[in-house]
């Protein structure tokens, strides 16, 4: 059987034992046309080359290997295989052995993105890939049903885009699971004069009305703890500070949405007096003699409240050591990172920065 492969829309299987067939594939996109004379088993392959392909329009194309049976008039039957050309969503590689989809190169037409999409999964799926991560913009939102209609699953959505997942091998999915905390910071500053810089919130729960607070707050997206803790003193009051330490962490579970808390207390230092306080989330702010604010029925109330202020006042003493930052540079990432630990000198408790 000799087997050619031309410019064509179809498969035309000619002279198996004086007969001839055709039929068209789907997978061939007008790329090929082969025909097989006689019972030999001989081939030869003529075809547009793959760069030419995979240049025409800039989409990306692959190319597969596809087996038709073809039953001859004898009753003998061979297997012909023939290359066929799939257009595919442009993608990357990630380290896990998964594959990231470009979400500036989707197609403008959903019923292509469709096509595209069902034909990735199964090129993915010959290619061994394991987990593939969609990102879809807003404003590519009709693209969510096809997507979970494919059996994409929702991952983590921000303000501008959703981020969807597939899984191709059976089994458990080994992707890992979206955020599961969200980080807030407080910030203990205290004066010279043993005085402590506190606020009345807005808003908050009845059981916390009068309650004279630290200042607090949640850090931001791919800011650092501690200057976290010093930009939301000086939104909430006006005041000017540098980090010092963290003193304690908490960590606690369902808080918001399911989702835990891990919350750093951080002790800064003031460098300015005047008071401005931010009217749209803080209701009054003042400095309070430390011995007034520990002294608050609420602080004495709570177990949680008391350690706090009883580390801080430890601190105070240099009785107690907390974590400083230190820059740093891990050579198995090559990132800049935020080491917190403690520095003890000579065995003994004297904190640096004290």
């Amino acid at each position: 059987m000799e087997l050619k492969l031309f410019d064509s829309k179809f498969i035309s299987v000619s002279k198996l034992v004086g007969s001839e067939r055709k039929f068209s594939s789907p997978f061939l996109n007008s790329r090929h046309f082969c025909s097989c004379r006689g019972i030999s088993t001989k081939a030869s392959c003529s075809s547009t080359s793959d760069k030419a392909i995979s240049s025409v329009d800039q989409e990306n194309f692959v190319v597969e290997t596809f087996p038709y049976n073809v039953n001859g008039t004898n009753g003998a039957s061979s297997n012909l295989y023939f290359r066929g050309v799939m257009r595919v969503l442009d993608a990357c590689d990630d380290e896990y052995g998964g594959v990231i989809v470009d979400p500036e190169r989707l197609p403008s037409d959903p019923n292509v993105f469709a096509s595209r999409l069902h034909s990735s999964l199964s090129h993915w799926k010959i290619k061994g890939k394991k987990g593939v991560w969609l990102k879809l913009p807003l404003e590519r939102s009709e693209l969510v049903p096809i997507a979970v209609k494919e059996g994409f699953q929702y991952h983590h959505a921000e303000r501008g885009y959703v981020m969807l997942t597939y899984w191709i091998p059976e089994g458990t999915c080994m992707l890992p699971a979206n955020a599961s905390h969200q980080v807030g910071v407080g910030g203990f500053v205290i004066n010279d004069q043993n005085e402590v810089l506190v606020v009345q919130e807005q808003h908050c729960a009845p059981e916390l009305v009068g309650l004279w607070k630290i200042p607090t707050g949640f850090i931001l997206e791919s800011e650092e703890i501690f200057t976290g803790a010093v930009r939301e003193v000086k939104e909430e009051t006006g005041i000017d500070t540098e980090f010092v330490e963290v003193i304690a962490f908490r960590h606690a579970h369902n808080v918001a949405f399911e989702k835990s808390d891990l919350f750093f207390i951080c002790m800064l230092r003031p460098l300015s007096t005047q008071i401005i306080v931010d009217d749209h989330e803080i209701q009054s702010a003042k400095w309070m003699p430390l011995v007034e604010f520990v002294e608050q029925p609420l602080i004495q109330g709570d177990c949680m409240f008391k350690k706090i202020i009883d580390i801080c006042i430890a601190r105070l003493g240099k009785r107690y050591c907390g974590l400083s930052v230190h820059q740093v540079v891990s050579k198995f990432d090559s990132r800049l990172s935020s080491l917190y630990y403690n520095v003890v000198e000579d065995q003994g408790f004297n904190c640096r920065g004290s």
